[in-house]
This record gives structure tokens, sequence and C-alpha cells, in this order.
């Protein structure tokens, strides 16, 4: 493997991993439970103290964590919000599992944090900063434990930029730990280590199987989601209707199989599973919408391991790249980013080279650019149905010669000049709507 091979190979690993829950609520979450953390390491408790103590939880999130986690359901809880996130990080999360700090929730463990959001022991307020992902948990113990030393046991954990970078910690009005921020080492590194379509087209085809192989698990966790949803009655039930209406609407071709399993994967993590999704540059609806329309080619028409390795492989890495230029959270929906990184596993799959691929870059494009993100909520899955019949579409127009041409509006001759383009629509154009989305959610 080469040096520039390993690096992409780490960016993946960066990127896609496995996330439980909505991102947003779980960075809360996340944050909570290494406040609570740095409390245990700093005080002397008993053992059960962790289920029992009297908490005080002040978290402060910018505006798109707020919106991003109003409607959302936190998983085995039945409740939606940040409040019961925070709670549940702070009695039972575990912050050494990252995305997956609710993995150990149990029954206890959730009533002990439905009794501090009825308390009133949670607040949640929106912070005045420039961030689009920010977080900052302070956690207050006011009983069940001693502190070792003559002060007040609080502390406090800061996330930047990354769902689960955790930038700065506080114990005692004592920082322990300040580090650099995600905006700051994306100065000083580059946003996606300068990939281009090209090199992740010759990426996907001209490295080893056996290291890219691990990509393998986004079919065992988001396929799993996906019958979870076809099974149970979550969110709206989108994936379910459109697999249980193949002969009156939808048929069972492979537009109808791949929009209904995607949906299906984002209604049971939108309603609040409790299983993981494998996530996209830090969001789990974004990685189901990255693979599973893919997943779906490959088992419809029976592709074997190593050509659905590099589908999701190419998929993936067109999502990190495209979604670089927007950043982690924008008023563009990020199924528009991750469906056009299926489309072009679809083509890959489907025996199309680099031309085919970027064609199906600026198909897509030239579609669904524009769609918002109001808040991530079981509703998702209506989007992300509609993302995955889009990069369907655009892949078989690319298969076919077709390409949009400069002439269409943000559309350039130059595949890395149209996803600048989007990128800069959703990052800097579309403020003013992120702004007025959130005040119309939080003024109903």
């Amino acid at each position: 493997m080469t040096p520039r091979q390993q690096q992409i190979i780490d960016l993946i690993h960066r990127e896609v991993k496995p996330a439980l829950g909505c991102t947003e609520p779980i960075a809360v979450a996340l944050a909570t439970a290494k406040a609570v953390e740095i409390i245990m390491e700093n005080c002397v408790c008993n053992d059960c103290w962790r289920q029992t103590a009297d908490f005080k939880i002040d978290v402060e999130v910018s505006a798109n964590i707020l919106k991003n986690g109003m409607g959302v359901g936190i998983p085995g809880t039945g409740m939606i919000g940040l409040h019961v996130a925070a709670a549940l990080g702070a009695v039972c999360g575990d912050s050494s599992l990252g995305l997956e700090v609710l993995k150990n929730l149990d029954d206890a463990g959730i009533a002990r944090a439905k009794s501090l959001v009825d308390s009133k022991s949670v607040h949640i307020s929106v912070s005045d900063t420039d961030r689009l992902l920010y977080v900052k948990a302070t956690v207050a113990l006011e009983g069940g434990a001693q502190a070792s030393a003559e002060v007040d046991p609080h502390a406090y954990a800061v996330i930047e930029d990354d769902h689960d970078r955790i930038v700065e910690t506080s114990f005692a009005d004592r920082i322990l730990m300040s580090s650099e921020s995600g905006a700051a080492s994306v100065e000083s590194g580059g946003k996606d280590s300068g990939l281009t379509v090209k090199e992740i087209y010759d990426f996907t085809c001209n490295t080893d199987y056996k290291d890219i192989e691990f990509i393998l698990e986004d079919r065992t966790l988001n396929l799993a989601l996906a019958r979870e949803g076809l099974e149970k009655d979550y969110g709206l039930r989108v994936g379910k209707a459109i697999r249980e209406n193949q002969k009156e609407v939808f048929g069972d071709d492979l537009l109808s199989f791949a929009m209904g399993m995607t949906a299906a994967a984002s209604d049971a993590r939108m309603a609040g599973s409790r299983l993981p999704a494998m996530s996209n540059s830090g969001s789990g609806n974004q990685g189901i919408t990255a693979s599973m329309p893919v997943i779906a080619y490959a088992i419809k028409y029976k592709v074997d391991d190593e050509r659905l390795a590099r589908a999701l492989i190419l998929s993936n890495l067109v999502a990190i790249h495209i979604k670089s230029f927007l950043g982690k959270l924008s008023a563009l929906c990020g199924c528009v980013v991750a469906s056009t990184g299926s489309a072009c596993g679809i083509v890959y799959l489907e025996g199309g080279g680099l031309k085919e691929v970027c064609a199906a870059i600026q198909n897509m494009a030239g579609n669904i650019t524009g769609m918002v993100c109001d808040g991530a909520k079981v509703g998702c899955a209506m989007k992300v149905a509609s993302g995955v019949s889009c990069a369907i579409q655009s892949a078989v127009l690319a298969l076919r010669g077709t390409c949009i041409g400069s002439t269409d509006g943000i559309i350039e001759d130059d595949v890395e000049r149209t996803i600048r383009n989007l990128g800069a629509i959703g990052s800097i154009g579309m403020k003013a709507t992120d702004r007025m989305i959130l005040d119309i959610m939080l003024c109903k």
C-alpha cells in the first residue's frame, strides 16, 4: 500500500464509523458523559452514585445542533430532543465509545434520565457562537459523591466542528485539556486531504481488496437497520409503504427496492432504534443514503463482495469529498450529498467508468441541489427516498451518455468546480435560509 492510499483509508476510518442515534443529540450525550467521567475521576464516589446523584446539567449548543436535535427519537427511550440525550449521557454514557456513547444504556438508566428531565435538572440553551457544530456541557454534582478536595464537583466538556471531537475539558474551573478545533485542523491540513473525483475513482479501482474489505461492515450495520425498519412500525413507515405497495404503485424494480430499503433504515434510525448506523461525515442518514442503494443493487443482482466493497468505497468517498465543501452541518439536506455518492456507486456496479461517474455527479447537482434541511426528524425518510430516486435516475442517464452541461445553472465543465459551487450554495448562500428555518421551528 502506498502512503497516499493509507492516507485515504485513514480518512475513510475517520468519516465512516458506527453511530447509535442521530448524531446531534448523540454529540450532546457524548459531552455530558465526558463531563461526568471527569467528575468521577476527581471525586470519591460510591458504586451506584451515577444513577442516584443529583445532577444539574447545563448544555449550550449551536443553532444547527438545536435544529437537528429537536424532533428526532433518542434510542430506546420513546422520547425526542436534546434534554433526554443530555441526561442519558450523564447517567449511563461512555465517552470512550464515541458516537456509540449510549451503547450501554439500560432500563434503569433510561428511567433515571427521564426523572432528571422531569425534575427540570437539564437546561438547553443556544450558544452565542459562529460555529455550526458546537456543544458545551456543564455538569454539577449536587449530591451522591464527595469531592476529593474542597471544591464544588463540576466539570464541562466542549465539542467543536465534528460530532465526536472533544476540544476542551475542565474540572472545578481548571482547564484539563484544550486542543486544536476541527476548523483549525482543516486550515492546516485541507478539508479532505485534497481529494478529487479522479483520484477517488482510481483509488476505488486500484487499491488491493484486502485493504478496503473493512467497508463491508457498512452493509452489516445499515442492512440490519433497513430490515428493522421493515419489520417494525417506526416513524412514518416510509420504507414499509414503498415495499408493501409493489403491485399498486411502485413495482419490484431496482428503483423501488432501493428506495424502500434506504427509507426503512432511516425510518428506524430517526424514530429511536437501538441499532447503530454506519455514518458518513458525522451523519447516520448520510451513511445510510450513501450505502443502502448500492447494497440494494448488490442484493438484487447478486454482486460479489469485492465489487460491492469497491462501489461502497467510491460512494462514501464521493460523499466525504462533496461534504468537505459544505461543513458538517448546513441548510442543505445531507441526502443531496449522500445520494450523489450512491449514484456513483451504482454507475460503478453497472460497469461505468470515470466519465460516467463524473456525469452522475453533474446530473445530481443539476437535479436536487437546494433541498433544505429543516432538522432531523422522522420525515427525513421521505427526503432519503427522494434522494435515492434521483440517484438512480442520474446514474441511468450517465450510463446512457447524458450529462447536464455547463449551460445549466451551477454546472461547470469541470466536475470539481461544480462540487465547489454546490458547497458554496450550501455553506454560504443558504445561511439566511438556515436562520429562517430555525426561527420557524422555534416559533411553532
